[in-house]
Protein backbone atom coordinates (compact mmCIF):
# COMPACT_ATOMS: atom_id res chain seq x y z
CA UNK A 1 0.00 0.00 0.00
CA UNK A 2 3.15 2.24 0.58
CA UNK A 3 3.19 2.06 -3.27
CA UNK A 4 0.13 4.83 -3.22
CA UNK A 5 1.74 6.94 -0.59
CA UNK A 6 1.33 10.24 -2.94
CA UNK A 7 -2.19 9.95 -3.49
CA UNK A 8 -3.13 8.83 0.05
CA UNK A 9 -1.04 12.02 1.64
CA UNK A 10 -2.92 14.13 -0.81
CA UNK A 11 -6.11 12.32 0.57
CA UNK A 12 -4.85 12.74 4.05
CA UNK A 13 -4.23 16.67 3.56
CA UNK A 14 -7.14 17.17 1.54
CA UNK A 15 -9.40 16.29 4.54
CA UNK A 16 -7.04 17.91 7.29
CA UNK A 17 -6.84 14.95 8.87
CA UNK A 18 -5.27 14.76 12.51
CA UNK A 19 -5.70 11.29 13.49
CA UNK A 20 -5.15 8.14 11.38
CA UNK A 21 -5.35 4.71 12.31
CA UNK A 22 -3.66 1.68 10.00
CA UNK A 23 -5.12 -1.69 10.14
CA UNK A 24 -3.03 -4.25 9.38
CA UNK A 25 0.50 -2.36 9.78
CA UNK A 26 2.50 -5.48 10.07
CA UNK A 27 5.75 -4.52 8.93
CA UNK A 28 5.60 -1.06 8.58
CA UNK A 29 5.86 -0.07 5.13
CA UNK A 30 3.48 2.59 4.80
CA UNK A 31 3.66 3.47 8.49
CA UNK A 32 6.88 5.35 7.51
CA UNK A 33 5.44 7.23 5.20
CA UNK A 34 2.50 8.15 8.09
CA UNK A 35 4.92 8.98 10.61
CA UNK A 36 7.09 11.21 7.73
CA UNK A 37 3.35 13.04 6.85
CA UNK A 38 2.37 13.19 10.56
CA UNK A 39 5.53 14.81 11.66
CA UNK A 40 5.11 17.70 9.14
CA UNK A 41 1.65 18.22 10.43
CA UNK A 42 0.92 17.47 13.76
CA UNK A 43 -0.99 14.83 13.09
CA UNK A 44 -0.29 11.14 15.38
CA UNK A 45 -0.62 7.68 13.72
CA UNK A 46 -2.50 5.13 15.66
CA UNK A 47 -0.62 1.23 14.48
CA UNK A 48 -2.79 -1.43 15.07
CA UNK A 49 -1.51 -5.24 14.56
CA UNK A 50 -1.53 -8.13 17.03
CA UNK A 51 1.37 -9.37 15.21
CA UNK A 52 3.96 -6.45 14.95
CA UNK A 53 6.90 -6.73 13.11
CA UNK A 54 9.99 -5.23 14.82
CA UNK A 55 10.24 -3.22 11.73
CA UNK A 56 6.98 -1.55 13.03
CA UNK A 57 8.04 -1.90 16.68
CA UNK A 58 11.44 0.32 16.27
CA UNK A 59 9.63 2.75 14.22
CA UNK A 60 6.61 3.46 17.06
CA UNK A 61 9.72 3.38 19.68
CA UNK A 62 11.59 5.98 17.43
CA UNK A 63 8.59 7.92 16.40
CA UNK A 64 6.17 9.81 19.03
CA UNK A 65 3.64 10.44 16.29
CA UNK A 66 3.35 6.70 16.31
CA UNK A 67 1.09 4.68 18.84
CA UNK A 68 1.48 1.02 18.66
CA UNK A 69 -1.88 -1.13 19.43
CA UNK A 70 -0.88 -4.57 19.89
CA UNK A 71 -4.85 -5.85 19.19
CA UNK A 72 -7.25 -7.23 16.21
CA UNK A 73 -8.96 -4.58 14.09
CA UNK A 74 -12.26 -6.31 15.75
CA UNK A 75 -10.68 -5.50 18.93
CA UNK A 76 -9.57 -1.95 18.53
CA UNK A 77 -12.27 -0.53 16.69
CA UNK A 78 -14.63 -0.51 19.19
CA UNK A 79 -12.01 0.87 21.50
CA UNK A 80 -10.13 4.01 20.00
CA UNK A 81 -11.22 7.17 19.83
CA UNK A 82 -12.56 8.18 16.26
CA UNK A 83 -9.85 8.82 13.79
CA UNK A 84 -10.08 11.19 10.92
CA UNK A 85 -8.87 8.44 8.50
CA UNK A 86 -8.95 4.57 8.53
CA UNK A 87 -6.41 2.72 6.50
CA UNK A 88 -8.23 -1.34 6.51
CA UNK A 89 -5.09 -3.51 5.23
CA UNK A 90 -5.81 -6.15 7.94
CA UNK A 91 -7.18 -9.68 7.26
CA UNK A 92 -8.45 -9.61 3.75
CA UNK A 93 -11.59 -11.34 3.47
CA UNK A 94 -15.93 -10.56 3.58
CA UNK A 95 -16.15 -11.62 6.75
CA UNK A 96 -13.27 -9.39 8.94
CA UNK A 97 -14.09 -6.85 6.52
CA UNK A 98 -17.72 -6.89 6.88
CA UNK A 99 -17.57 -6.64 10.96
CA UNK A 100 -14.60 -3.63 10.10
CA UNK A 101 -16.96 -1.44 8.55
CA UNK A 102 -20.06 -2.02 11.12
CA UNK A 103 -17.87 -1.57 14.07
CA UNK A 104 -16.95 2.18 11.95
CA UNK A 105 -20.51 3.13 11.45
CA UNK A 106 -21.94 2.43 14.72
CA UNK A 107 -20.03 4.92 16.14
CA UNK A 108 -19.64 7.25 13.06
CA UNK A 109 -22.99 7.87 11.13
CA UNK A 110 -23.95 9.72 7.60
CA UNK A 111 -20.78 12.71 7.18
CA UNK A 112 -19.10 12.36 10.46
CA UNK A 113 -17.58 8.50 8.92
CA UNK A 114 -13.82 8.66 8.54
CA UNK A 115 -12.08 8.67 5.03
CA UNK A 116 -11.86 4.72 4.62
CA UNK A 117 -8.98 3.64 2.75
CA UNK A 118 -8.38 0.17 2.13
CA UNK A 119 -5.77 -2.16 0.12
CA UNK A 120 -6.36 -5.33 -1.97
CA UNK A 121 -9.30 -4.25 -3.40
CA UNK A 122 -8.89 -6.12 -6.85
CA UNK A 123 -7.30 -9.24 -7.95
CA UNK A 124 -6.53 -11.65 -6.13
CA UNK A 125 -8.73 -10.67 -3.08
CA UNK A 126 -11.32 -8.48 -4.32
CA UNK A 127 -13.42 -11.40 -4.51
CA UNK A 128 -11.22 -14.33 -3.19
CA UNK A 129 -11.37 -14.38 0.57
CA UNK A 130 -7.62 -14.84 2.62
CA UNK A 131 -7.56 -15.88 6.19
CA UNK A 132 -4.56 -14.61 8.06
CA UNK A 133 -5.38 -16.99 10.53
CA UNK A 134 -8.71 -19.28 9.78
CA UNK A 135 -9.16 -20.13 13.35
CA UNK A 136 -10.08 -16.75 14.10
CA UNK A 137 -13.02 -16.68 11.47
CA UNK A 138 -16.24 -18.60 12.51
CA UNK A 139 -16.55 -21.70 10.69
CA UNK A 140 -20.07 -20.57 8.73
CA UNK A 141 -18.50 -17.81 7.91
CA UNK A 142 -15.54 -19.17 6.30
CA UNK A 143 -15.27 -20.83 2.96
CA UNK A 144 -13.08 -24.24 1.87
CA UNK A 145 -9.32 -23.03 1.77
CA UNK A 146 -6.54 -23.94 -0.56
CA UNK A 147 -4.20 -25.49 1.76
CA UNK A 148 -1.63 -27.49 -0.53
CA UNK A 149 -4.67 -28.01 -3.29
CA UNK A 150 -3.10 -25.43 -5.58
CA UNK A 151 -2.65 -22.05 -6.11
CA UNK A 152 -4.56 -18.91 -7.46
CA UNK A 153 -4.09 -17.30 -10.74
CA UNK A 154 -5.80 -14.45 -12.67
CA UNK A 155 -9.17 -15.52 -14.52
CA UNK A 156 -9.20 -18.91 -13.25
CA UNK A 157 -12.04 -18.80 -10.63
CA UNK A 158 -10.84 -22.23 -9.12
CA UNK A 159 -6.93 -23.58 -8.10
CA UNK A 160 -4.23 -24.93 -10.38
CA UNK A 161 -0.72 -26.48 -9.77
CA UNK A 162 1.37 -24.14 -11.54
CA UNK A 163 -0.69 -21.18 -9.91
CA UNK A 164 0.53 -18.65 -7.09
CA UNK A 165 1.01 -20.39 -4.05
CA UNK A 166 -1.67 -18.49 -1.53
CA UNK A 167 -2.36 -21.78 0.93
CA UNK A 168 -4.68 -19.42 3.12
CA UNK A 169 -7.34 -18.27 0.23
CA UNK A 170 -10.17 -19.38 -0.34
CA UNK A 171 -10.22 -22.62 -2.69
CA UNK A 172 -13.13 -20.41 -5.28
CA UNK A 173 -12.89 -17.13 -6.13
CA UNK A 174 -16.55 -15.32 -6.81
CA UNK A 175 -19.81 -15.45 -5.49
CA UNK A 176 -21.70 -14.23 -1.83
CA UNK A 177 -19.71 -13.14 1.03
CA UNK A 178 -16.29 -13.69 -0.79
CA UNK A 179 -13.61 -10.78 -1.08
CA UNK A 180 -12.69 -7.17 0.31
CA UNK A 181 -14.19 -5.64 -2.17
CA UNK A 182 -17.75 -7.69 -2.04
CA UNK A 183 -17.94 -6.53 1.59
CA UNK A 184 -17.09 -2.78 0.63
CA UNK A 185 -19.74 -2.69 -1.98
CA UNK A 186 -22.51 -3.99 0.55
CA UNK A 187 -21.18 -1.24 2.84
CA UNK A 188 -21.57 1.18 -0.11
CA UNK A 189 -24.81 -0.09 -1.22
CA UNK A 190 -26.30 -0.16 2.10
CA UNK A 191 -25.91 3.66 2.73
CA UNK A 192 -27.27 7.08 1.25
CA UNK A 193 -24.53 9.57 0.14
CA UNK A 194 -21.64 7.23 0.54
CA UNK A 195 -19.38 6.72 -2.35
CA UNK A 196 -16.40 4.50 -3.24
CA UNK A 197 -13.42 4.71 -5.83
CA UNK A 198 -11.22 2.24 -7.00
CA UNK A 199 -7.77 2.69 -7.80
CA UNK A 200 -6.69 -0.77 -9.78
CA UNK A 201 -2.77 -0.64 -9.21
CA UNK A 202 -0.71 -2.77 -7.01
CA UNK A 203 -3.79 -5.10 -6.17
CA UNK A 204 -6.27 -2.44 -6.25
CA UNK A 205 -6.87 0.92 -3.78
CA UNK A 206 -10.21 1.66 -2.50
CA UNK A 207 -11.84 4.63 -0.68
CA UNK A 208 -14.86 5.14 0.90
CA UNK A 209 -16.32 8.77 1.96
CA UNK A 210 -19.16 10.46 2.62
CA UNK A 211 -20.51 12.94 0.03
CA UNK A 212 -21.76 15.04 3.02
CA UNK A 213 -18.40 15.76 4.70
CA UNK A 214 -16.66 19.06 3.86
CA UNK A 215 -13.87 17.52 2.31
CA UNK A 216 -15.78 15.42 -0.08
CA UNK A 217 -14.96 17.45 -3.18
CA UNK A 218 -11.21 17.59 -2.77
CA UNK A 219 -11.19 13.93 -1.97
CA UNK A 220 -13.42 13.44 -5.07
CA UNK A 221 -11.12 15.60 -7.30
CA UNK A 222 -8.14 13.39 -6.20
CA UNK A 223 -10.13 10.22 -6.89
CA UNK A 224 -11.37 10.62 -10.15
CA UNK A 225 -8.91 10.72 -12.11
CA UNK A 226 -7.98 7.04 -11.30
CA UNK A 227 -11.57 5.62 -10.31
CA UNK A 228 -12.18 2.29 -12.21
CA UNK A 229 -9.46 3.83 -15.17
CA UNK A 230 -9.63 1.45 -18.09
CA UNK A 231 -5.97 2.20 -18.64
CA UNK A 232 -4.74 1.38 -15.27
CA UNK A 233 -6.42 -1.80 -15.64
CA UNK A 234 -5.19 -2.74 -18.50
CA UNK A 235 -1.92 -2.31 -16.72
CA UNK A 236 -2.73 -3.74 -13.95
CA UNK A 237 -4.17 -7.09 -15.35
CA UNK A 238 -1.27 -7.35 -17.15
CA UNK A 239 1.00 -7.09 -14.51
CA UNK A 240 -0.61 -10.11 -12.48
CA UNK A 241 -0.94 -12.27 -15.44
CA UNK A 242 3.12 -11.88 -15.84
CA UNK A 243 3.04 -12.29 -12.08
CA UNK A 244 1.46 -15.12 -12.42
CA UNK A 245 3.13 -16.44 -15.74
CA UNK A 246 6.20 -15.61 -14.34
CA UNK A 247 5.67 -18.19 -11.48
CA UNK A 248 4.29 -20.85 -13.59
CA UNK A 249 7.41 -20.98 -15.43
CA UNK A 250 9.52 -21.59 -12.94
CA UNK A 251 7.14 -24.62 -11.45
CA UNK A 252 7.51 -25.58 -15.06
CA UNK A 253 10.94 -25.70 -15.20
CA UNK A 254 11.55 -27.17 -11.11
CA UNK A 255 9.43 -30.41 -12.25
CA UNK A 256 11.86 -30.40 -15.52
CA UNK A 257 14.88 -30.40 -13.06
CA UNK A 258 13.63 -33.05 -10.88
CA UNK A 259 12.92 -34.87 -13.85
CA UNK A 260 16.50 -34.81 -15.89
CA UNK A 261 17.80 -35.04 -12.10
CA UNK A 262 16.30 -38.33 -12.06
CA UNK A 263 17.41 -39.51 -15.14
CA UNK A 264 20.86 -38.82 -14.70
CA UNK A 265 20.51 -40.50 -11.50
CA UNK A 266 19.75 -43.74 -13.42
CA UNK A 267 22.30 -43.18 -15.97
CA UNK A 268 25.13 -42.65 -13.34
CA UNK A 269 24.44 -45.96 -12.27
CA UNK A 270 24.09 -47.29 -15.34
CA UNK A 271 27.95 -46.20 -15.58
CA UNK A 272 28.49 -48.50 -12.30
CA UNK A 273 26.80 -51.49 -13.66
CA UNK A 274 28.69 -54.56 -14.01
CA UNK A 275 25.66 -55.38 -15.72
CA UNK A 276 25.40 -52.42 -18.56
CA UNK A 277 29.15 -53.63 -19.36
CA UNK A 278 28.10 -56.91 -20.00
CA UNK A 279 25.38 -55.94 -22.02
CA UNK A 280 27.73 -53.04 -23.83
CA UNK A 281 29.72 -56.08 -24.48
CA UNK A 282 27.64 -58.20 -25.88
CA UNK A 283 25.81 -55.72 -28.12
CA UNK A 284 29.16 -54.93 -29.90
CA UNK A 285 29.66 -58.45 -30.55
CA UNK A 286 26.34 -58.86 -31.90
CA UNK A 287 26.76 -55.98 -34.41
CA UNK A 288 30.60 -57.43 -34.80
CA UNK A 289 28.59 -60.39 -36.29
CA UNK A 290 26.16 -58.55 -37.94
CA UNK A 291 23.14 -59.54 -36.22
CA UNK A 292 22.27 -56.31 -34.89
CA UNK A 293 23.05 -52.26 -36.22
CA UNK A 294 25.83 -50.53 -35.60
CA UNK A 295 23.84 -47.95 -34.23
CA UNK A 296 22.19 -50.03 -31.63
CA UNK A 297 24.94 -50.09 -29.18
CA UNK A 298 24.55 -47.82 -26.50
CA UNK A 299 28.06 -47.66 -24.65
CA UNK A 300 29.21 -45.76 -21.62
CA UNK A 301 30.98 -43.64 -23.91
CA UNK A 302 27.68 -42.23 -24.93
CA UNK A 303 26.90 -41.46 -21.31
CA UNK A 304 29.39 -39.85 -20.32
CA UNK A 305 29.03 -37.68 -23.15
CA UNK A 306 25.70 -37.24 -21.98
CA UNK A 307 26.51 -36.47 -18.32
CA UNK A 308 29.90 -34.47 -19.93
CA UNK A 309 32.03 -36.76 -18.13
CA UNK A 310 35.60 -37.10 -19.37
CA UNK A 311 36.37 -40.97 -20.48
CA UNK A 312 37.70 -42.57 -17.08
CA UNK A 313 37.20 -39.60 -14.82
CA UNK A 314 34.86 -40.45 -11.72
CA UNK A 315 31.31 -39.03 -12.40
CA UNK A 316 30.46 -35.89 -10.22
CA UNK A 317 28.38 -35.92 -7.61
CA UNK A 318 24.48 -35.31 -8.87
CA UNK A 319 22.80 -32.15 -7.48
CA UNK A 320 20.85 -34.65 -4.99
CA UNK A 321 23.93 -35.99 -3.40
Amino acid sequence: MAHMSEIIVACLDAVGARSVAEVGAYAGDLTRVLARWAAGSGAQVLAIDPAPQEGLVALANEHPEVSLVRETSLEALPKIPMPDVIVIDGDHNYHTVHRELDLISERARGPELPLLLFHDVCWPHGRRDDYFDPGQIPADARRPIAGSGGGIFPGDTGLRPDGLPYPRSAAHEGGERNGVLTAIEEFVAARDGVRLAVIPAFFGFGAVWHADTPWAGDVARILDPFDRNPLLERLEANRVDHLARGYATSVELWALRERLERQEAVLRRLLDSSAFAVAERMSRLRAAVGIAPQQSVVSKAEIRGVLSVPNGASPPPSATD
